[in-house]
This record gives C-alpha cells, structure tokens and sequence, in this order.
C-alpha cells in the first residue's frame, strides 16, 4: 500500500474574520490538532486536550511500534488462539475488514509482509524477489487471515507470520474519536486532523458553507488540485513519497501510475483506509466503488501513457 504524505492544507478564513483558536499535540509520529470557532478560550483548550488525551491512550493500543500493544501482541501470538484485544483495536479490524472486502482486497492491514519484501536498501532499486518469496508472502497476507471473535473484543491470526499494522486506519480512527469527545464538550465548529492525512470537520466557520481545504500538488507543484469545503465530512488524502514504492495487496507487486488520491465520506476511519486502497484501485475500480456508496468521493492524480490526469468521482469533488 501506500505512503502517506501531506495533501491536505487547511484555510481557516481568518483574513476575513476571528481566526478558530488551534491546539497541536504530537502523537502517532505526527502532529494532531483542532481548530474551534465560537468558544471560551480556557474550555476550547480543555476540551482539545481531552480529545488529544484520547489519541495518546489510542497510540499505546493500536501502534505496533509499541511492543505492549494490542497490535503488537497479535502479530506475535500463536496461530488459531484468539485474545482480548481492546475496544479501539477490535474496531479497528472491524473496519478494515469491511473496507477490504468492499474493495476486493485493495486495502489490507496484514501487508506488512509484503511490505518488507520490497523494501530497497538505501540508495537501491527494488530488490530482486523470486517468484517462492513471494508466494511466501503472500500466504501471510490477507484479512481473511484474521479472526474477530462474536462475543467478546477478541482477535487472533490464522497462519504464523502475519503481521498486523493499522498505520492506515489509526489515525482516521483517533479523529473520529476526537470529534466524539469534542461532541460531548458541546464543540459545534471545529475542525481536526491528523498529520494532515485524515481530516474530519464539525459544522462549519461562522458564514461559511464550510471548512476550505485545500487539496495540495502530490508533485509539489505552486499550486492546488483542487479546493473542499468540508462540513460534517472527513477527507483523506495519499500519496507517494520521493523514491517509495506502492504494493498492491491484491498482486503482492509494486504498482504505478498513481501520485495522489483522495477520499470524502463521513467516518475519518474510513476516508483514511480508501485513501490508501484508492492508490493501488483502478480508476474504473473506483468509479464502481463509489457509485455503489453514494455518500462516497474520490479522487485521483494519475500519469500514464497519456500524460497527467486528475479523475474525480462522486459529488464531493
């Protein structure tokens, strides 16, 4: 799957009238923040940090970089024996599940492996993998691999080998958990995000239809690709980092063509997982796709034989 990179650009509108107060908080290897509009200065900051209190505790559960985790305890434990996991991780897999069936296998949480394969050294072309490394690794792949239990927050693995990571699903799932939190304060406009990857809007600013946010060049180019107005909505956007490769899960292969995508639905949980699956779907995958979930957009930065091409699905774009 794909790297994430900063698509995403916020335009508070403050040339124009009060700026939103903004709160930032390091977590999950980036930086979260809210922004509010029309609240007391002292109970906004409360509020965010109940809200970033809620990423940190998310972070200890689902980062696999943490050898506690819930994560972390999955990929190590032994085939067919499921395990209490916590509510976070349990819903987690619950998504990416649903989102890996919708798209044929296009987004998948157990990619590590392949991953790995394909990883060049430093300064390398990708490495050179045998058709039995492979297959090797591709046994290890799949959501169908993992087991969710019916009664209980529990989970397991099927096979020996398969690693879990939720780096592309987490932090959607921290911001849809910030703007819960931020409901129950009584937030009514705010904006929050996560490394600018996933970002969930509550209302609007005052006299405006919405949130401006920009959607940036994945080629760093000066200028935008194109312009959201995002209002209780979460937008996701992917793209390719400078020399990194995309692995479709589907193929277990490197894929190309795709430099940036974007999606717009309303669950930041899964606006992030389409955003990645986005990057390895065929345009006509994901034409089909969001024709079949009508409150679903997407969008697309594709070069091929043609040249540069911007593709745009559903009505959010």
């Amino acid at each position: 799957m794909s790297q994430d990179k900063p698509v995403i650009g916020i335009d508070s509108g403050a040339e124009k009238q009060a700026a939103p107060l903004r709160f930032t908080h390091a977590a999950m290897a980036t930086i979260f923040e809210v922004l509010v509009h029309g609240q007391d200065p002292d109970y906004a900051q409360q509020a965010a940090w109940a809200a970033f209190d809620e990423v940190d505790r998310l972070e200890k559960e689902l980062s696999r970089f943490i050898p506690s985790s819930d994560v972390s305890r999955l990929s190590a434990a032994p085939p067919g024996k499921l395990q209490r996991v916590g509510v976070a991780t349990y819903e987690c897999l619950q998504a990416a599940a649903r989102v890996w069936k919708d798209t044929g296998g296009a987004f998948d949480v157990t990619v590590g492996t392949l991953m790995a394969l394909w990883k060049p050294k430093e300064g390398e072309p990708l490495p050179q993998v045998t058709d039995a490394e492979l297959a090797a690794a591709r046994a290890r792949t799949g959501m169908d691999l993992v087991i969710l239990g019916d009664d209980e927050p529990s989970a397991g693995i099927k096979a020996e080998g398969v690693r879990i990571d939720l780096g592309g699903i987490g932090k959607g799932y921290a911001v849809d958990r910030m703007v819960d939190i931020l409901g129950d304060w009584g937030i009514g406009r705010a904006l929050v995000h996560g490394g600018l990857s996933t970002v969930r809007a509550i209302g609007a600013p005052p006299r405006r239809k919405g949130w401006r946010i920009n959607l940036g060049d994945p080629e760093d180019r000066p200028e935008n690709v194109g312009v959201v107005y995002l209002k209780d909505m979460s937008l996701s956007g992917s793209g390719v980092v400078h020399k990194k490769h995309i692995v479709d899960p589907r193929t277990g292969r490197p894929v190309e063509s795709k430099l940036g995508t974007w999606s717009l639905c309303e669950s930041g949980t899964v606006s992030d997982a389409l955003s990645t699956a986005f990057m390895v779907m065929s345009p006509a995958e994901v034409e089909k796709y969001c024709g079949e979930h009508p409150r679903t957009s997407g969008m697309l930065v594709i070069r091929d034989g043609a040249g540069r091409k911007i593709l745009k699905y559903g009505p959010g774009f």
